[in-house]
């Protein structure tokens, strides 16, 4: 077993790098925004319409 808690499901971008990672123990899905190495970066949950946040289930999540 994997002793990772984060995974990485979508990247775009070299220079500003967007992803979305996903936590295996909750299912919460987060955004990762990174403009370049000298900015720093950022990380928001991402949510739905109703502003919960956007969960994938677990048994879909490949660990």
């Amino acid at each position: 077993m994997s002793n990772e808690r984060f995974i990485e499901t979508y990247s775009q971008g070299v220079t500003n790098v967007r992803k979305i990672i996903v936590d295996i123990e909750t299912g919460v899905n987060y955004l990762l925004i990174s403009s370049n190495i000298t900015t720093g970066c950022g990380i928001a949950v991402l949510v739905d319409k109703a502003g919960n946040p956007i969960v994938t289930p677990i048994d879909e999540i490949s660990k």
